[in-house]
């Protein structure tokens, strides 16, 4: 497995990842386009792909503008392979090279998603739109993460 910096080219394949899961679903496919991926890997933080395979099979996305992680995705034929987990740790690395702020994200209750956040370490602050769980989570508590993950 390959883990890099996502490209414009790697759009397509992301798609068909964020269209492939079974949690955290979109009721519309079309309510994430194309563009919405390049604003957000481009323009308004950065992302991450893993390959396998010669296709992309998870990726992450930061947004500094919001100070949130708008994606994070692991097809299910790829699932429980440490793929989210390196995904995870390569984003909020940089999240935090870039500033101190605080990050946020939300996901749906009851969801593996949700029980792998906990573990890394983010804390549930309350719900976000349509009744998801916030999580949060601060630079101290990042470099705690990366100092128990070291021992």
């Amino acid at each position: 497995m390959i883990f890099r910096e996502a490209q414009v080219v790697d759009i397509p394949q992301i798609q068909i990842v964020r269209n492939a899961v079974t949690e955290n679903t979109l009721s519309n496919p079309d309510l994430v386009t194309n563009a919405d991926c390049e604003e957000f890997l481009f323009h308004r933080g950065k992302g991450w792909v893993c390959e396998a395979d010669n296709q992309i099979v998870g990726f992450a996305i930061a947004d500094l503008k919001e100070h949130n992680i708008w994606a994070l995705f692991v097809h299910p034929d790829y699932d429980k392979k440490g793929i989210g987990k390196t995904l995870h740790h390569l984003m909020l690395d940089w999240y935090f090279g870039q500033t101190n702020k605080t990050v946020w994200l939300g996901t749906a209750p009851g969801t593996r998603a949700e029980e792998f956040y906990k573990r890394m370490g983010w804390i549930v602050t309350g719900t976000h739109g349509k009744g998801e769980v916030k999580f949060e989570m601060n630079k101290t508590t990042w470099q705690l993460v990366q100092k128990a993950k070291a021992v």
